[in-house]
């Protein structure tokens, strides 16, 4: 996965961050990283923050968002950019997906 040209689907650990949620890790190198999540009605992603700017691309389903101090309801094709160090978490509203890319990679997710 690391520094692999090619990545199947199918090769992606799965790991189970939070109830009702799966997450996978797909393609990165030191300096980007790219994770699925898949989400159950329900399901949080508890507040939180860390060292790495990351973007979130709502493949499908729907979410109220909290980045800092703003909380939204977004949906499939919406795009959200967290900074660095800002805390932001979400609860799933309808079963979805999530794309979540990181700069640098999330080594904590790969330990």
């Amino acid at each position: 996965m690391k520094n692999d040209r090619w990545t199947s689907y199918e090769s992606a650990t799965i790991e189970t961050p939070a109830e009702g949620v799966e997450k996978r890790v797909l393609a990165y190198t030191d300096e980007l990283m790219l994770v699925e999540n898949k989400f159950k009605k329900g399901a949080v992603g508890s507040m939180h923050s860390h060292p790495h700017t990351q973007i979130t691309y709502i493949v499908s389903g729907k979410f109220e968002f909290t980045i800092g101090d703003e909380t939204r309801i977004v949906k499939t094709g919406d795009t959200l950019l967290k900074k660095d160090g800002v805390l932001h978490g979400c609860v799933c509203l309808e079963e979805g997906i999530l794309l979540d890319a990181f700069t640098p990679m999330r080594e904590d997710f790969v330990k």
